[in-house]
């Protein structure tokens, strides 16, 4: 068996195969991408002269699902360079090149003679020992290497990505009778690992976990807004955030994964189930209808909804099922919904709906959740072989917040059951048997451990030892210190973290305060500091309204005051003497960035969008963030070598009056916020694990604070390139009078103040510049504008 995946190939290069290729290279694994060979010639091929024997054509579809990766949205790349990881080739001409490879993915079409075919040319050319994986989403796994050599079938097992495989967490890990159980443990880790998912041992049956009961979840809930005579509309306003359910609810979502793919995936089980389990997987007439007019949702630009444009901007309309007529979107408002709204959480909100009998929401989200939860109990040791996999299956593949027996739980079991055996529900006899024991839920937690019901009793629930969990370690140890912003919480090995939690993860005197008494606490008990959360996203930046509010009153000395700290917690950070690691993920924009920058170093989440975007609001960074971007890029720069300080100068200009925000941690590193010091995490869930390594990898080597820079300028030639480019926007028609003025701001903090180039100035001159302009900008009405429409409308506003 492979020690370790150092290259792998891709057979298959369409939607799925090139973005589990695009994920490969994304973490940096060399991949293979092969496809068929065309049996016929494009016009353009045809007018150059080809034949169908010349390699550009007989690589021809490998080639073209390359260059599409790059077209696609959300894109399947961190980076351009990650196309440089990808070679093409196809599968008549290239197999031989699997004997270089440890591992084979077969992405081809969803068809068991084509794949057996496909692995008949595999065992040919790999080597003894090579791991093969199928992609399939639906075809027996056992099936298809039947026939194959001993070796193979030991080293052969299913691995459902599931798309886009970049952004969704799960891979559904399907082993064979034949799997050498070392492989599994194996390709469990390389998941969790290097690709960094979430993987779930599913076994050999028709869609797996996930895809069958989403499905079943999407069919009944369909059939539950036909027999309720609810809308489209009306379904997705309860069945989405308000139910833990991602914001595409029901019937975005089935836009958004397309009809003709949803309904290949119901047919797949529809064929292989019986009774009552087959008449759910059939789909209504009217998808089909659906399906013949084209009506296939994203892709077709329509679906369950349609939108138009009108005089007034662009209109959502929702599809009538009965009429196949688009009309105006409903939602549907009740007391229920009403009630809901003012709960905290998902679980919360859940709960005060199923509660709620008899109101015309509580009664949908009830016919929703009753089967699902019945169903997914009597797929137990069917389709998965404990609670766990299934409620990780769900949360991970269809981004529900809370899983089919979590779901149980936040309902009530007891009261749940009771309900569902007076409405006439047959009961799986396990949960039945619970009930009788006196059990009140599938999950316990005791002293930080979480427990879940298996077989008559309580089996303790095993996580990857890099994963950190904040709210078990406040459980368990408490916290040292809280404020309404934040909270410091041992980690562990000395190490101390610092935990955002206000609305948003935004920045404000409470968290500039926690910050220095993290400091402090460092300084004094432990080897370095973390600061990180695990919110939805790092941070948001500084508390915009609270900004808006003091400058609307003319509080500007009390602005000041908050500036000043904030640049003071910036400097602190920078030269503790103990390292402090920022571990950023998600939105880590503004103030987000700004206390990112100054970090011993930062160990980033794959998906951190870092970014200075208070150029979008009219201002420009005032926190340090201009100082501190400017030096990281000073510090990029290679040792030894001559360097135009203008041009350096002039591209951190461009990234903060453009409001650059990088797309991953990868362009976040190319964009300058990280350097040679920063990090990655493959696996976000090992976020925090990782930042506390690198704390501790820091004192290893005999971490000491920075000496306090002296920071080269460009002076007046540097101002003067700078401010050209934003004038050529303006008479363009590009930028605003308005846009202009916060340029010529940026530029005068850039340049340090307008003096000779290559002056050194120390850094408090530059945050005092970066402190008057933040300060200059915010008193100005059309700034002030901006910052209002940016919380009202939550996009930015030109003026």
């Amino acid at each position: 068996m492979k020690q370790s995946i150092k290259r792998a190939a891709v057979l298959g290069s369409g939607v799925m195969g090139s973005g589990i290729a695009a994920h490969l290279a994304n973490v940096g694994i060399p991949t293979i991408m092969l496809d068929i060979v065309p049996q016929e010639l494009t016009k353009e091929e045809e007018q150059k002269g080809l034949t169908l024997e010349d390699p550009i054509v007989r690589n021809r579809m490998a080639t073209q699902s390359k260059k599409a990766l790059i077209k696609q949205n959300p894109s399947p790349i961190t980076s351009k360079k990650s196309l440089d990881l990808i070679e093409v080739g196809n599968m008549e001409d290239d197999m031989e090149k699997l004997a270089n490879v440890d591992w084979i993915i077969e992405v081809v079409v969803e068809n068991l003679d084509v794949k057996r075919k496909v692995f008949a040319s595999v065992e040919k050319y790999r080597e003894e020992g090579t791991i093969v994986s199928s992609n399939t989403s639906g075809i027996s796994v056992e099936d298809m290497a039947a026939g194959c050599s001993e070796d193979f079938r030991r080293h052969f097992l299913g691995t459902h990505f599931f798309n886009p495989p970049r952004y969704l967490k799960l891979l559904e890990v399907i082993p064979t009778k034949d799997t050498d159980p070392k492989v599994f443990e194996f390709m469990k880790k390389v998941g969790e690992n290097v690709l960094g998912k979430g993987v779930v041992e599913a076994k050999d049956t028709p869609n797996f976990i996930a895809n069958r009961i989403g499905t079943y979840g999407l069919l009944v809930t369909v059939k539950a807004m036909l027999k309720g005579g609810y809308t489209v509309g009306e379904v997705d306003s309860v069945t989405g955030p308000m139910i833990g359910r991602p914001k595409s609810a029901t019937f975005r979502t089935l836009d958004v994964v397309g009809l003709d793919t949803f309904i290949h995936v119901a047919k797949n089980v529809h064929d292989q189930v019986e009774g009552a389990e087959k008449e759910v997987f059939d789909v209504p007439d009217f998808m089909k209808k659906m399906q013949e007019k084209g009506w296939l949702g994203a892709k077709r630009a329509q679906g369950f909804f349609l939108k138009k444009k009108g005089k007034d901007g662009s209109t959502i309309y929702e599809l009538n099922p009965e009429t196949l007529e688009y009309e105006d979107r409903k939602t549907l408002n009740t007391a229920a919904t009403e009630m809901a709204k003012q709960e905290k959480g998902p679980r919360r909100k859940l709960k005060a709906l199923v509660k709620s009998e008899g109101d015309r929401a509580g009664d949908l989200v009830w016919s929703v959740l009753k089967p699902v939860l019945i169903y997914s109990a009597e797929l137990l040791g069917d389709i998965a072989d404990d609670i766990v996999s299934i409620d990780q299956a769900m949360k991970w593949g269809f981004g529900w917040e809370i899983g089919p027996f979590e779901t149980w739980d936040v309902i009530g079991l007891q009261q749940s059951v009771q309900r569902m055996q007076e409405e006439g529900e047959r009961i799986p006899e396990w949960i039945q048997k619970m009930r009788k024991e006196g059990r009140e839920s599938f999950y316990k937690q005791k002293n930080g451990i979480v427990y879940y019901y298996d077989q008559g009793e309580y089996k303790e629930q095993t996580f990857n030892k890099k994963e950190i969990h904040l709210q078990k370690l406040k459980d368990v140890n408490g916290v040292i210190k809280k404020n309404p912003g934040a909270s410091l919480i041992d980690l562990g090995d000395d190490v101390l973290g610092l935990e955002f939690h206000s609305k948003s993860n935004a920045i404000g005197l409470d968290i500039i305060q926690m910050v220095h008494s993290a400091l402090k606490e460092v300084q004094k008990n432990y080897k370095g500091l973390v600061i990180g959360n695990q919110g939805k996203h790092f941070s948001v930046g500084a508390n915009l309204a609270m900004m808006l509010m003091e400058a609307q009153d003319d509080n500007i000395f009390e602005l000041d005051m908050v500036i000043r700290q904030f640049q003071n917690m910036g400097m602190d950070i920078k030269y503790s003497d103990k390292p402090v690691v920022a571990a950023p993920f998600n939105m880590a924009v503004g103030g987000g960035a700004e206390v990112s920058l100054p970090a011993a170093a930062i160990q980033a989440s794959p998906e951190t969008y870092m970014g200075l975007v208070e150029f979008g609001v009219g201002l420009i960074p005032g926190g340090g963030g201009t100082k501190e971007l400017y030096l990281k890029a000073l510090r990029n720069l290679p040792e030894g070598v001559h360097f135009d300080l203008t041009k350096v100068a002039n591209d951190v200009f461009e990234k903060i009056a453009m409001a650059k925000v990088s797309t991953s941690a990868v362009q976040a590193r190319e964009n300058g916020f990280l350097n040679n010091q920063d990090s990655i995490s493959t696996n976000p869930d090992h976020l925090l694990y990782d930042a506390k390594e690198k704390v501790l990898a820091l004192v290893k080597a005999g971490y000491r604070a920075p000496k306090r820079e002296k920071i080269p300028v460009v002076g007046d030639a540097g101002y003067g390139a700078m401010l050209l480019g934003a004038k050529s926007l303006r008479f363009g028609g590009y930028a605003s009078d308005h846009d202009v003025k916060i340029a010529e701001k940026l530029a005068y903090v850039l340049s340090g103040g307008r003096m000779k180039e290559g002056t050194m100035i120390d850094e408090q001159v530059m945050l005092d510049l970066e402190r008057e302009a933040f300060l200059s900008l915010i008193q100005e009405p059309l700034t002030q504008a901006r910052m209002q429409h940016m919380l009202v409308k939550g996009k930015p506003l030109r003026n």
